[in-house]
Order: C-alpha cells, then structure tokens, then sequence
C-alpha cells in the first residue's frame, strides 16, 4: 500500500480522488497548489498524482522540482488539456505516466499496481564492461574454453556465427587474453569498404601514389603493429585482395600502395556469418585462403540454441540502459517472454529490445507487455492490391522488403543491403525514392574502419 500524494486546485477532484485512493487500500494527503505540494513532499510519500493546470505554479513547474531531488517518488500528470508539447515535456522530465482527466476507480487501480516502489534495488555491483562475453551455456563454454587455448597462440582464428551474436567480442576477448593484450586491437569491417579503397586501409599507402593520396598512410596491420589485427566480415572481401591477403599470411610482408613491403608482427583474427565453404563452391572465395584462416575455427551459437544465456544477457544490458545509480528489474512476465523468443537477430536484438524497454518502461519492473520483440521482425510483406498496376505493385512489394530488412537489421544498411542481395548504394538510392531518408547526399554513409555493430 502507498503513500500518494494529491496535487489539484479542484477541492472536488482531490476529495474524489483521496476517497477512491482509500477504497483501494492506499493512504492520501492532499495539497491545493504546486507551492503546497513541494511542501507536503517527504520521504514518505510514495507517488505524486499531479494536476498540470494550477495557478501560480503549474504542474511543469512542480514536476521538475520534484525529479530534481534525491529518490524522488513516482508522479503522474492529470489534466484535462492534454496536448503533445505538456506530454513530450511531463515525460521528458521524468513523469511515470501523463494521463488525462478523469481517471476512473479501475484506471486508478490499475495505475496503482503499475507504480514502482520508492525503494528501488540499488545496483551496487557496479555495471562492469558492456563488452563482456557473458553466458555459461555449453555452446558459449566452448566459445570461452577456446578462447583460453587459442589466446597466446600465433595462428590464425576464424570466428564464425550469425550476424548478431557477438563475433568482435570474441576477437577481443582473445586479444585480451593473450601476450599482445598491451598492444593495439584493430577492427576493419571488410564490407563496410568499398574494394578501390580497401587496400589502402589494410596496406597503407605512399604519399602520391594515387590521386587523393595527399601524405602517407599507415594502415591497418601496421597500426596493429604487435598486436591484433581482426578482419570482420571476410567472406565479403574480394577476391582480387583476398589473394593479397593470402600472401600476407604466409609471407608475413605486406606492401603499402606505391611502398616497399614492411614486415609485419600482427595477429590477424577473422570473422564471418557467411558459409565460406559454400563461398568456395562457387568460386566466390579462395580455396587457398579458406583453409590458411581455418587454422583455429571458433563457431559462436546463436542466442536460440542456448536459452539459459538469454536472462543473464538481458540483465547485463539492462544494468547498463538504465540510468542513475538505480536498476530496473525484469519482471516473470518478461523473463517467460525473453526465454521464449527465438531471436533471430540474435544477442544484438536482445540488447536492442532490453535498451527500449528500459528507456519506454518509467516502472522498475519491465513486464512482458513491455517487451517488444516485434518491431518489424514478423511485420507481413503486404500484397498488391490486385487493381494496381504491375510497376506499383513492385514497388510496393520493394518498399516493405527494403524496410522489413532495415527492421532486422537496426537500421545497419550494409547488412541489410547484405539481406537483399543488393550494393550499399543502391540501398541508399532506393530508400531516397521511397522517403526512408532525407534527400541530403550527406547522408550517404561513408566508409570506416572499426566496429560496424557486430
């Protein structure tokens, strides 16, 4: 039972609004004006049910003097005039709900039983690395078990795994746990390149070598120097700088553009979500090159197969979403839902669902009803209708593929360019013409050398 404090200039609705309050169990104390209710706060009070609309001081006013303070309670916003600017800033400033007037008893009940304790469970653990393998299943024991083995090893690891299911943190575990832990650790996300350009960020490349070239480039493995270089996403290099890197491997010499070959000391970790033996297959990967980068495979288990993983995952991000010294708790509820999932974007769609729920959900306990492991994933391809002709059907069909994939994907337009078995720029030129995106040319992504949300 709460503590809840009234907030109004309406005697009638205050005495209203005590009474059902009463009914339910719960104790009120009322105040006819924001100056009162600042007064009347104590730690005592439970939850605040506040008017918007008041002489004086409004509702605003008083609401952010209250989340100014230490642990402040719960408050709801009544009014009668709701509207999106009094919504968007009550809840901007830290409103549990924005409700309009009147509030029936069921409503009220129902409010009740939402409202979070002002005791809340106080993270005192401390939120450690988000970068942090975290599982005890049998899939990821082996995942870990190999990663000791393999750690101060100079040969070659491939690591393999659906797109989503952390292959960078692997590379950085093994970089951790190995003798090169105080050198470099650098990630280039081979499809996130253009080919023309890849060299270059690999290799490096002399001042003048090419148009462009204003000074010279280390590149990659020389900034990794005697540490480790990982290449994400391998099975989208090209062939044509796939022998290159063949040659690297075994000759452990690479050649900047337009320099003399430079001894290198690196340890190149690999990544893919692609089957590389069906790459080779049908002559889009080196035969060659595959069995030099499967020296020490290491296949990562999708989040599906290894459900004990998905609570202790969800708590970890949660701990890191929310805000302040305070946790939010996941609710049964919301721990049936999580474990019954299938997750088909993996331990990154965990982390996303996790990440929304906590900043949409003002209750520290998430509830099933507050995780979302929809958004767009099982969204129907709506069919033409059958009077449209056939170039605006297609267009059509287009569109909701084009968002269906950026849906799956978190919006990361290489790997849903990926899914639709289209180049990045004609991606971006598509969703121009379907209103996706601004029509700034300033957004065509540019190419980068690091993480690319794997």
């Amino acid at each position: 039972m709460a503590n809840v404090l009234i907030v109004d200039d309406d005697p009638a609705l205050r005495e209203g609004l005590a009474e059902a309050l009463s009914d339910l169990g719960h104790t009120p104390q009322t105040a006819s004006s924001g100056r009162e209710g600042l007064a009347a706060l104590s730690d005592e009070v439970d939850a605040v049910l506040l008017d918007l609309k008041m002489p004086g001081m409004d509702g605003i006013e008083v609401l952010r003097r209250m989340r100014s303070q230490e642990s402040p309670p719960a408050v709801v916003v009544l009014t009668a005039f709701a509207s999106a600017e009094n919504t968007i800033e009550a809840m901007r400033l830290g409103a549990f709900d924005h409700l309009t007037k009147p509030i029936g008893r069921e409503e009220l009940r129902t409010l009740m039983e939402r409202l979070p304790s002002r005791r809340r469970p106080i993270n005192t653990t401390g939120k450690g690395s988000l970068d942090t393998l975290i599982g005890s299943s049998e899939g990821m024991r082996r995942v870990q078990k190999a990663i000791g083995l393999a750690g101060d090893s100079q040969s070659t690891v491939l690591i393999l795994g659906e797109t989503g299911t952390g292959k960078e943190l692997v590379a950085r575990a093994l970089h951790v746990h190995s003798q090169r832990k105080d050198d470099p650790f650098i990630a280039v996300n081979c499809a996130a390149i253009p080919p023309d350009l890849l060299e270059s960020e690999l290799f490096g490349h002399v001042k003048g070598s090419f148009t462009g070239a204003t000074s010279d480039r280390t590149g990659a493995f020389r900034d990794a120097d005697r540490g480790t270089l990982f290449l994400d996403e391998i099975g989208d290099m090209p062939l044509a700088m796939q022998a290159k890197i063949l040659r690297v491997l075994q000759e452990r010499m690479i050649t900047p553009v337009g320099g003399k070959p430079i001894l290198t000391t690196a340890r190149v970790v690999t990544a893919t979500h692609r089957d590389l033996p069906k790459l080779v297959a049908v002559g889009e990967f080196r035969e060659d090159l595959y069995y030099r980068l499967n020296v020490v495979p290491i296949a990562i288990p999708p989040l599906r197969e290894r459900p004990s993983d998905i609570v202790p995952l969800a708590e970890h991000f949660l701990s890191w979403a929310a805000s302040g010294p305070h946790i939010k708790q996941l609710g049964r509820g919301a721990i049936d839902k999580l474990t019954h999932y299938n997750w088909p974007g993996n331990v990154r769609q965990l982390r996303n669902v996790i990440e929304r729920a906590c900043v949409l959900t003002r209750s520290h306990t998430i509830e099933a009803d507050d995780i979302d492991t929809a958004a767009g994933e099982n969204r129907p391809i709506p069919s033409a209708p059958p009077e449209r002709d056939l170039p605006a059907a297609v267009a059509q069909l287009e569109e909701a593929m084009i968002r269906k994939a950026l849906d799956a994907c978190g919006g990361n337009r290489t790997e849903a360019a990926r899914r639709l078995n289209i180049n990045r720029q004609l991606l971006y030129t598509k969703m121009q013409r379907y209103g996706l995106i601004g029509g700034d040319s300033s957004e065509i992504p540019t190419p980068r050398v690091g993480k690319d949300d794997d």
